[in-house]
């Protein structure tokens, strides 16, 4: 059940009160706020947790400052779109808008190896006017003799060239949460130039702590990275877990799906799924075509393999 406002909440508000005095007359009943920007206005939405088949919604509808009450049927009760709710609205990070009519170009390293490569990278997409990009600080291997990047020592120089080239936000994966510290710390000993992006890769996309801990911030916002051998659904009850837990300023990723039935790419190319995730979420939709095609092949109408897509936003890696 998700009690649509006429305005914005506050945690410690007379109308939290009014509705947790409504809520304790059900047993077993959990409210969890979270105020959303909509076209027009800034909105309230009070998610109800807990047997609420049984729960009439006339006693917080007649709330004054209540403009509705929907029931949701949805397995995405947070991520998902439901009927009743401000249409999908995205948000706004570092000057940047992330919405389902937004796009976004992240070209950055997969993996940082030098000082002078990511100037390289940071300059060049200067030059062609972009302000966002991706830097793999840590890096997942499937193999623990490859290289696994310099985590935190690289992180001084990424912010402060990011400052220099007019970088405003880095998408960075996490593969614990101790490193949303370092990220943070980091950022802050260079006077906050840039921007982060926390970045859940496909190898951590069930690791539900590390989704617990990511939701429980909302200083960064989350690109989702789409789990490469669970289906969809998984995925994006993946995301739930974080939103639940407090965060939802979540991108939404398609990075292709590892069988071998996508040959000769090295995964299977989902980006059909582009419109359903839209549909079925108010979640902003990227792409990864450098990790779900993997090469670069020409089709018949010239255009690479890589550039046959579109969603809101593409997310690429240099090296």
């Amino acid at each position: 059940m998700i009690i649509v406002l006429k305005g914005e909440i506050k945690k410690d508000s007379q109308e939290l009160r009014q509705l947790e005095g409504v809520a304790a007359r059900y047993p077993d009943l959990k409210l969890s706020i979270h105020n959303v920007k909509g076209a027009m206005q800034s909105i309230g939405e009070v998610y109800v947790f807990g047997p609420t088949l049984q729960v009439p919604t006339q006693p917080f509808e007649e709330l004054p400052f209540v403009q509705k009450v929907v029931r949701v049927s949805s397995k995405y009760r947070m991520i998902g779109s439901h009927d009743g709710q401000v249409d999908a609205v995205g948000f706004e990070y570092n000057g940047l808008k992330f919405h389902q009519d937004s796009f976004h170009v992240f070209a950055g390293l997969c993996a940082v190896d030098t000082k002078e490569h990511v100037e390289l990278m940071m300059k060049a997409l200067k030059n062609v006017g972009l302000n966002t990009t991706r830097m793999g600080a840590y890096k997942p291997r499937t193999s623990p003799y490859e290289f696994q990047g310099h985590g935190k020592d690289c992180l001084p120089y990424v912010f402060e060239l990011a400052g220099k080239y007019d970088i405003k936000a880095i998408a960075m994966e996490v593969t614990h949460e101790s490193q949303i510290g370092e990220i943070h710390e980091a950022l802050a000993a260079a006077g906050n130039p840039t921007g982060v992006i926390i970045q859940i890769g496909t190898r951590n996309a069930q690791n539900f702590e590390l989704l617990k801990h990511v939701g429980k911030q909302t200083e960064y916002p989350v690109l989702f990275k789409r789990g490469m051998g669970i289906t969809l659904e998984e995925s994006l009850n993946a995301c739930e877990y974080i939103a639940s837990n407090g965060n939802p300023n979540i991108i939404f990723c398609l990075r292709g799906m590892k069988t071998n039935l996508g040959d000769p790419h090295r995964n299977l190319v989902d980006f059909a799924h582009v419109p359903v995730v839209k549909r079925l979420t108010r979640l902003p939709v990227c792409i990864d075509p450098s990790h779900s095609v993997g090469k670069k092949v020409v089709a018949p109408d010239g255009l690479l393999d890589i550039q046959h897509a579109a969603a809101q936003g593409i997310i690429a890696g240099a090296n």
